[in-house]
Parts: structure tokens; sequence; C-alpha cells
């Protein structure tokens, strides 16, 4: 196992990290975890963390990108309500979602699927054709949907309220 020095300038990057760190907020600031990375990312992805950022300890600091730095991501799938298809041309198409049961927006999710299940996603669009939710502003390229249809998605861990980084498997009555 390679030993990993941490000079005086890392550490005090860190401290001054740490004080501009706010309790309490989306971003939560560890102490060095030394060890085995997979290890790390385990103990995150478990405790329900959207991942960890990470950074080489013998590395300098430069700004900008560098692959020193290192966003690890943690994804989740859910199941939630499709409330419609926006589809702009030349733009890619996004499921818009709701939590299930209340019909509240979540976010979006891209469709990124085999031409199969496209074909199935807009013959279940056209056949739960609905008018918009009252809630919503309007989207002049979206297709809505009433409520009934069900997805599958996978996104980052985190914040249900809305979701991020989300795209669609299939539909909530597939096999996984």
């Amino acid at each position: 196992m390679a030993t990993t020095y941490v000079t005086s300038a890392a550490r005090g990057r860190r401290e001054i990290l740490y004080g501009i760190t706010k309790p309490n907020s989306r971003i939560q600031f560890s102490e060095a975890m030394p060890g085995d990375a997979k290890a790390i990312f385990y103990l995150a992805d478990h405790a329900g963390l959207e991942g960890i950022v990470s950074k080489r300890a013998d590395s300098k600091y430069r700004s900008g990108r560098t692959s020193n730095w290192l966003k690890t991501k943690s994804f989740t799938v859910d199941e939630f309500e499709m409330m419609g298809v926006e589809r702009e041309p030349g733009k890619a198409a996004f499921a818009l979602l709701a939590e299930p049961g209340t019909g509240k927006y979540v976010g979006s999710a891209f469709i990124s699927l085999n031409r199969d299940m496209k074909e199935r996603l807009w013959k279940r669009v056209q056949e739960h054709a609905g008018p918009p939710p009252e809630a919503m502003k309007k989207r002049p390229a979206t297709q809505w949907v009433g409520p009934g249809v069900k997805l599958r998605i996978k996104h980052l861990r985190g914040d249900h309220s809305h979701i991020r980084h989300a795209s669609l498997l299939g539909f909530g009555d597939d096999e996984a």
C-alpha cells in the first residue's frame, strides 16, 4: 500500500475550506479519509449521500480542470409518474416527472432509449394524453399526459424534492 503524505499547504487549504463550509448545508465537509477509495465510496453511497469529491493529497492546487480532483456520483433508481414529454426540434427529449401520488413536479429525465422503447413510450404518451397540470407553466413543446404512467428513473442520490442528472430506464410496470 502506498503512503500518501499531506503537506502543510494541503492541511492549510483544508482548514480554510472547513472554515467556509456552512454547517447543515448541502455540502458536508469530512475529515481526510485515507484508505481504499472503493471502500470510502461504498460508505458514502450507503449513507445516502449524492457522492464524494476527492483530491490526490500529494498534488498541487491548480485552478481549472485537472485529473487530481475526482467527483464520484452516487445514483439510485426510483419510480416516478410521467407528467409529459418535452420534445423540441434539434434537442434531446425529456420526460417531465412528478412525485407518485402527489402530482408534484420533481424534475425531468433524459430520454435515451432504444427504438423499441421509444415507440412504446410515444404510444403511452398518445394513449394517456391529457391537459397540462394547473401548477405547471406553459411549455409549448410538451405533450402532456394524464396520471397513471409510471417510469423507472436513474438519478443522483440526495434530495428527492428535485431530482438531478436523471435518465429514463423504462416503465414502472416492466421487470427491472
